[in-house]
């Protein structure tokens, strides 16, 4: 609220917001194909509940990231927005629920994975998140090294 609106006729692709989504788009896409070709390589039978958890979360990973478009979450704070927090941590839990709750599994067409598993797909998941903080943290930089000093 403390930022002046964007213009009325101004994309929503400006101010380099279509890199952003084609770069992040390409990262949660490799992690997904990475988590496949592991689970097969490794014989998991688990390989597309993996591929949909790593997806799912990496999503989860990347709102929070984008809270704001400079600052670090680190800095404002994961409760400064209640809401967006209680939706992250509702939608971990759903998902949660789709693969462990066996009665969702033929649902959703989901198989419980072992806690490696899991670890696996929220470490792949959480690149997404470091990625677009490391991306924040370099537009800062270049902000600063713009700015002249008075």
């Amino acid at each position: 609220m403390q930022r002046p609106p964007r213009r009325p006729h101004e994309s929503l692709f400006a101010h380099g917001m279509w890199q952003h989504m084609i770069w992040v788009g390409l990262l949660i896409a490799g992690m997904c194909l990475l988590v496949q070709a592991w689970a097969l390589h490794s014989g998991s039978a688990h390989w597309q509940t993996m591929v949909f958890t790593v997806l799912t979360l990496s999503q989860l990973a990347h709102v929070l990231a984008i809270r704001s478009e400079k600052e670090s979450l680190f800095t404002i704070g994961f409760f400064s927005n209640p809401a967006m927090a209680a939706a992250v941590l509702i939608t971990f839990l759903l998902q949660m629920a789709t693969i462990y709750i066996h009665a969702l599994n033929p649902i959703f067409k989901t198989e419980p994975l072992s806690l490696n598993e899991l670890a696996l797909c929220l470490a792949l998941s959480s690149v997404v998140f470091f990625a677009v903080e490391i991306e924040k943290y370099l537009v800062r930089l270049v902000w600063l090294y713009r700015t002249p000093i008075r």
